[in-house]
């Protein structure tokens, strides 16, 4: 029988020969991976990894602590303009710019976190959402960060490597991917975590237990915030402009879909629903070029709507996707995979 006999081996990251050898595989891959496709799906990967950031960070929050968010757009926002002025303003270097940044937006999560002591459910909900869009109405009127203008980011270079392609970046953005990550996981098996979860499932028996829910709650909207600073950090990267536009609350809620997607309360279910979202979402961005179907929703369009509600089909297509997970597998895609692995373990009984 396989006994664990001490806390910390939960929080081994190998705990047999096949996890190694699956591991190493995926890293073989992720390394090659550039080196076999075409730029635009290099492009792709990156805009993946930072969802895949932002959602790990999220899943903490909401699906390992029960404390719903829909104002991490504002997080987002906060690590982006946060990097792109250090850097350009206080000539910050990248490697020292992106944490501090993503440390003010962490600072911001803890603050934001104190009104969730005494709000929970809608409440939160709507608090969290105000924050969101006043940080990027505030931003968009503060001429030190560019304004309704937006701001250009700086050349990237770490030490003597100058990242200015795709390519360059994605080593970069996947080696933190692929860290904050293994930081998750390896959180949530630790005391800080288990308190995560004591406080999603009973928060009062919680309590009366010893967890500190001042301390926790807020942590989790810290770390939620530190994860979403790091990924807008890098988003700004990715896109070379921000401008405060970008920000909007579709992109909180598109945040949250991804975390229901996958699976609440599941770091490979976050990933799984990042990388199925952010590819969904640009690839519906030009559905009128699909062969087939962008003629038919043309002619739909010029019949019952209007041709510029087309181009945001994809948050239809979204909400659709949301109600069938809620309605038929509430666990997301980490569910799919779990009632997978069961088949095949007892298969064929």
């Amino acid at each position: 029988m396989d006994m664990k006999r001490h806390y910390y081996e939960d929080v081994q990251l190998f705990t047999s020969g096949v996890i190694v050898f699956w591991f190493g595989a995926f890293i073989v891959f992720l390394a090659l991976f550039p080196f076999v496709v075409k730029n635009y799906y290099v492009y792709v990967a990156n805009y993946m990894a930072i969802n895949v950031i932002v959602v790990i960070g999220l899943n903490l929050l909401v699906g390992y602590t029960g404390q719903i968010s829909l104002g991490h757009a504002g997080f987002f926002a906060i690590g982006a303009y946060g990097t792109v002025v250090l850097m350009s303003k206080a000539s910050f270097p990248f490697i020292v710019a992106l944490p501090a940044a993503a440390l003010v937006a962490a600072l911001f999560g803890f603050l934001l976190g104190l009104p969730a002591l005494r709000l929970e459910g809608p409440y939160l909900a709507i608090a969290t959402l105000g924050f969101g869009l006043t940080i990027t109405q505030i931003i968009g009127r503060i001429e030190f960060f560019g304004g309704r203008q937006g701001l250009h980011t700086p050349e990237l270079t770490i030490g003597p490597w100058h990242l200015d392609t795709d390519i360059d970046f994605y080593y970069l953005l996947i080696t933190l991917t692929v860290l904050l990550a293994v930081a998750a996981r390896n959180l949530i098996k630790t005391r800080v975590g288990r308190a995560f979860i004591a406080i999603r499932d009973a928060d009062i028996a919680a309590e009366t237990m010893g967890v500190n829910l001042v301390m926790y709650k807020t942590l989790a909207f810290a770390v939620s915030a530190f994860y979403a600073g790091i990924a807008g950090g890098l988003y700004a990267f990715v896109l070379r402009f921000i401008e405060p536009e970008i920000f909007t609350l579709l992109m909180s809620i598109m945040f949250l879909a991804m975390v229901i997607v996958g699976g609440l309360g599941s770091i490979m279910g976050s990933i799984a629903g990042a990388c199925l979202l952010s590819w969904m979402d640009l690839q519906l961005r030009n559905i009128l070029s699909i062969p087939y179907v962008g003629l038919w929703l043309e002619a739909l369009s010029q019949s019952y709507f209007s041709i510029t509600g087309i181009s945001n089909i994809q948050y239809i297509v979204f909400g659709l996707i949301l109600v069938l997970i809620m309605l038929f597998e509430p666990l997301g895609i980490f569910g799919i995979w779990i009632r997978t692995k069961k088949y095949w373990k007892t298969w064929p009984f």
